[in-house]
């Protein structure tokens, strides 16, 4: 039968019969470690030089960890359709940092009705990353690393140890209504996590969780974020950037037709002030048409983040922001500032640009606070910005 291929639909494939794979044909069955059954129906995908379907069907499964890596030989879907859960105790994965990690495959499709449950809440209690800088980093939910032109839909990814996905070395992916979902006192516990990717697509997804729904982090280029619901969580953010050495720009940010309720922070930049030679610039950053239901923090730029006390804030951010824009933004904010934009004193903002943003706190207009910037107002915008010289709210991770 031939198909239009979902990743290319110019090109079309046949999909023969024999790439219907079971995985009860693997020994996959319910209420079963099925971790082994995955990783042979993969191995027997890969090989495949026509495209493979890979079904788990309705029911409830274990797993332990799984690590699968590429290349392949031609495009494989997995389809998942029944709950499978991880270890409820983080020992049994041996300290491992990803339940379930896909490398170096390219026309990869993760699909189905299914729910991933990397049973967190045992371990959440364990994490002491708000007081021990060297703490121990529990696992993620997924890892997707060197991928190309590949889909995540349908899935949703509940309750993760550590980080729900965690997005490495990609170009072209794309989520679609996928679910994240994590009560706001799960700590570390960032919906999606990107770095050093091109042409990431986060689309028609809901994400609630205990930290932030997405994040970027360094070397990310073309990341568009739409039409997705968020909270509770720490909000949309670029960062936490300029901590470590030699780190890559991050460019070409998109955000629009978003929705964020009742989080710690709407959408913002952080970069730490410090020596260190993070990424010289973040650029091309746009924030259109978001609706704030009770969001603290609204819209924050801060070049001064710092979470407990781990740099000097003598020291300014090196990171060069520009061209950045806030562009429809309306709704009520938690707290009375509602535009935060603190930038380096040794490298300040350029071009940003502050367009018929209406935020109001308990009825009444927000003030707006910034230093090291001078912003371009268009249409309605927060009460003028005032220098600041202290930080009023709480900084989160």
């Amino acid at each position: 039968m031939a198909l239009l291929h979902p990743l290319h639909p110019n090109s079309i494939y046949v999909l023969a019969q024999a790439g219907n794979l079971d995985i009860a044909r693997f020994g996959g069955k319910p209420n079963t470690d099925i971790a082994k059954a995955i990783m042979s129906a993969l191995t027997q995908a890969c090989a495949s030089t026509t495209p493979s379907k890979i079904v788990i069907p309705a029911g409830s499964y274990q797993m332990s960890a799984v690590d699968f890596r590429g290349p392949c030989k031609a495009p494989i879907e997995l389809q998942v359709d029944g709950k499978v859960n991880a270890p409820e105790n983080a020992a049994e994965l041996k300290g491992l940092e990803y339940w379930f990690k896909l490398r170096h495959i390219n026309s990869f499709t993760l699909s189905g009705k299914g729910t991933f449950d990397g049973e967190g809440p045992s371990a959440w209690k364990q994490n002491d990353c708000t007081k021990n800088k060297d703490c121990k980093m529990l696992c993620m939910n997924f890892a997707f690393h060197f991928m190309n032109d590949s889909m995540f839909r349908d899935i949703t990814s509940k309750d993760s140890k550590n980080f729900h996905v965690n997005v490495l070395g990609c170009n072209n992916i794309t989520f679609d209504k996928f679910t994240i979902s994590a009560p706001d006192e799960s700590p570390n516990t960032d919906g999606i996590h990107i770095g050093k990717s091109t042409g990431v697509k986060i689309l028609n997804c809901n994400i609630g969780t205990g930290d932030d729904c997405i994040s970027l982090g360094d070397g990310c280029k073309n990341t568009t974020v739409q039409n997705v619901t968020c909270g509770p969580g720490h909000g949309i953010s670029v960062g936490s950037l300029g901590r470590y050495e030699n780190e890559e720009p991050v460019e070409g940010l998109f955000v629009k037709n978003c929705t964020l309720k009742n989080t710690n922070n709407g959408v913002r930049i952080k970069t730490w002030p410090t020596d260190k030679l993070g990424p010289e610039t973040v650029t091309d950053m746009h924030f259109e048409d978001i609706i704030m239901i009770n969001v603290s923090n609204p819209i924050i730029v801060d070049q001064e983040y710092c979470p407990w006390n781990q740099c000097s804030k003598k020291v300014p951010s090196k990171t060069k922001i520009s061209k950045v824009s806030f562009k429809n933004i309306q709704g009520t904010s938690g707290t009375k500032e509602g535009l935060v934009l603190i930038c380096s004193s040794g490298v300040p903002c350029e071009d940003v640009q502050i367009n018929n943003v209406d935020l109001t706190f308990k009825g009444a207009e927000t003030a707006a606070n910034c230093s090291n910037v001078k912003p371009i107002t268009v249409g309605k915008a927060p009460n003028h910005c005032q220098k600041i010289s202290t930080i009023n709210f709480v900084l989160e991770m």
